[in-house]
């Protein structure tokens, strides 16, 4: 198997759990696709932003079969992510790559803590919503600095105002895939794409995040599902380090 068939490959997969929590995929896909592709913020960074907003996009197809979207606050808090992504992605154009990585391995660490650190679901109340509006923007600001969706810090977010884990992703999947493609905006004029292969990881997340997202509404637990996502992401960033350091 050739070097893209390795990455379409571990694209999908990457997908089906990301769609899984409607994270959208690029979370897990800069560290992965930091192992074939030199440049963060020129090749990486657009890349993973372009998947990030379609896998979100066919999550929120899944998880709409399955009625597990609050579609009002959903687009409330997309609104405010879509608005704030694009500042982030635009100081990510003069800030050095290595303070990226350093930023982005401190956001692996806070995701880690709280998928694995146990969270009681509560009926979820307009005060506690209100709390993940106001957190939105610094959420989307930082999200977009690092090249990925606002969705890693979200999905814990949402769990937070008391939404049940499949609820919080339904609202997370639509909450994140606009911003996705406006903070791919200030990327566009430096962006350096291989058309043949992104077409082929467009249309492999798209399918891995549908399927993930109606695993989740109808076979999975929640609790399962983000201490699998969170083991795979630190392994694919421990890589990354590894190589890093080499």
């Amino acid at each position: 198997m050739g070097m893209n068939g390795v990455i379409t490959l571990g694209l999908f997969v990457l997908s089906v759990i990301s769609g899984m929590l409607g994270l959208g995929v690029a979370f897990a896909a800069i560290p992965f696709l930091g192992l074939f592709l030199p440049d963060l913020v020129h090749q990486v960074q657009p890349l993973s932003l372009l998947l990030n907003g379609v896998t979100a996009l066919f999550s929120v197809f899944g998880f709409a079969k399955s009625g597990n979207i609050v579609w009002k606050k959903a687009s409330l808090l997309a609104v405010i992510t879509t608005v704030a992504a694009p500042l982030g992605s635009w100081l990510a154009q003069f800030i050095n790559q290595t303070a990226i990585w350093c930023v982005y391995f401190a956001a692996v660490v806070y995701l880690a803590y709280r998928l694995f650190r146990p969270i009681q679901e509560k009926p979820c109340c307009t005060e506690n919503f209100r709390l993940a509006l106001f957190l939105a923007f610094p959420i989307s600001v930082l999200s977009g600095f690092l090249g990925v969706g606002p969705g890693f810090l979200l999905m814990p977010t949402l769990m937070i105002a008391g939404f049940n884990a499949k609820k919080a992703a339904g609202i997370n999947a639509l909450a994140v895939t606009p911003p996705s493609f406006s903070a791919l905006v200030p990327h566009l004029a430096t962006a350096r794409f291989d058309p043949f292969l992104t077409a082929v990881l467009l249309v492999v997340g798209a399918a891995g995040s549908f399927i993930g997202a109606r695993v989740t509404s109808l076979y999975m637990p929640g609790a399962r599902i983000k201490q699998l996502f969170g083991v795979l992401i630190i392994i694919v960033t421990l890589y990354k380090i590894y190589t890093l350091l080499g």
